[in-house]
C-alpha cells in the first residue's frame, strides 16, 4: 500500500466543516494509516462548505432535503479532487448519483436519541407546556406522539451551536445522537438516553459511511479494511426500508436494524407530522436477506397505512 501512495500521491478525504464532520473524517484518517501504515501526512482532510451548513434560517425539509449536505463533496469526487467523501449515514440520500457508490461503513456508534436538558430528566418528566427544539421531522413527530402537549419549535445548527441556543433559553430541551455526543467526547452533557422501544432512532444513525467512485481500486483497497459487516448489513436493511418509502429529511421515518449470530432483526415505523398517526413494523430474517427485509417492511407499511397517510408527507 505504500507502493501505491508514493505513485499516485496523497489519498484525499472530503468533509463538511462541523466538528462533528471533522472528527467523523479524521476517524477515517486515523483508521486508513493504522490499517496500511502510511505516513499520517499522506492522508489529507479537505474541508467542503455543503449547502446544508449555510442554509441555517429554514428547515432543511423546505430547501432540498439530505442531498444538501453531500452535493458540493460528490461534485469533487466526481471531478477527482477528493478520493473520497466522509458522511453521517443518516444524511445520505437513497439514490446516489451514477458514477458513486458508498464503499464502506465504519463499526456503529449507539444509535440511540439522547435527550438533553437542565429542565427535566427525561422527555416524560418535561413539565407541561414545555418547548423542545428540534431541526428533524422524525423527532419532532415523535415527541409529538408520546408528549402532544409539547411546544416543538426548529433548531437548526450544529451541536455546539444547539447546546448554545438550549443554554440560552431557546428551548427547555433537545434531542441529538449520542453517537455524535461520543464522538466529540461531550457524552456528558446527554440527560437521558432514549429508549429505542419508544423513540426509534433514524435509519443510519450512529454509523460513519465512506463514499467514493464505482470503479476506483485503489480507494476501494485503502477503505476495504475500514469496512465493518454487520453494520453493513444493518445499513443495507435500513436504507432498503427508506427507498421503498421514498424517504428524505422531509419524511417522519425511524428504522432501526441489529445483527447477531441469529441473524438480523429490524424495526421500522411512519409517523404524520403532527405524531398523530403511526404504523410500525418488526420482521426478523437471515443477514443475507437484508435488503429484502427492509424493502418488504417498508412495502407492508406503505399498504398498511394508506395513500391518505402520505398526503402529509408532500
Amino acid at each position: 500500500m505504500q507502493t501505491i501512495m508514493a505513485a499516485q500521491g496523497k489519498i484525499r478525504i472530503g468533509t463538511r466543516g462541523s466538528p462533528l464532520a471533522l472528527a467523523q473524517a479524521n476517524e477515517v484518517r486515523d483508521r486508513l494509516v493504522a490499517a496500511h501504515g502510511i505516513a499520517p501526512d499522506d492522508v489529507e482532510v479537505a474541508v467542503i462548505s455543503t449547502a446544508g451548513d449555510r442554509i441555517q434560517d429554514r428547515p432543511l425539509s423546505e430547501v432540498g432535503g439530505k442531498g444538501l449536505f453531500t452535493q458540493e463533496l460528490e461534485e469533487q469526487l466526481f471531478d477527482g479532487r477528493i478520493d473520497l467523501g466522509v458522511h453521517s449515514s443518516k444524511d445520505m440520500p437513497t439514490v446516489l448519483p451514477d458514477g458513486l457508490t458508498i464503499t464502506a461503513f465504519l463499526e456503529r456508534e449507539d444509535p440511540r436519541d439522547a435527550f438533553i436538558s437542565s429542565k427535566a430528566r427525561s422527555l416524560m418528566e418535561l413539565p407541561q407546556g414545555a418547548v423542545v427544539g428540534s431541526s428533524s421531522l422524525r423527532r419532532q413527530a415523535m415527541i409529538r406522539r408520546l408528549r402532544p402537549d409539547i411546544e416543538v419549535v426548529q433548531f437548526r445548527g450544529n451541536v455546539q451551536t444547539r447546546l448554545r441556543k438550549l443554554s440560552e433559553g431557546v428551548a427547555d430541551a433537545t434531542l441529538l445522537a449520542i453517537a455524535g455526543l461520543h464522538r466529540l467526547h461531550m457524552a456528558g452533557v446527554a440527560t437521558d438516553l432514549m429508549d429505542p422501544d419508544l423513540f426509534l432512532p433514524a435509519p443510519g444513525q450512529g454509523a460513519i459511511c465512506i463514499e467514493g467512485r464505482v470503479g476506483d481500486a485503489r480507494t476501494d483497497a485503502l477503505v476495504e479494511p475500514l469496512n465493518h459487516d454487520a453494520t453493513a448489513m444493518a445499513l443495507v436493511c435500513e436504507r432498503a426500508f427508506l427507498a421503498e418509502l421514498d424517504g428524505s429529511c422531509r419524511t417522519p421515518i425511524a428504522g432501526l436494524a441489529t445483527v447477531s449470530d441469529a441473524g438480523i432483526a429490524f424495526r421500522g415505523m411512519i409517523l404524520t407530522p403532527d405524531g398523530t398517526q403511526a404504523h410500525d413494523i418488526a420482521r426478523n430474517g437471515d443477514t443475507g436477506d437484508a435488503a429484502a427485509i427492509g424493502r418488504e417492511a417498508g412495502r407492508f407499511l406503505r399498504h398498511q397505512a394508506g395513500a391518505a397517510f402520505f398526503d402529509s408527507w408532500s
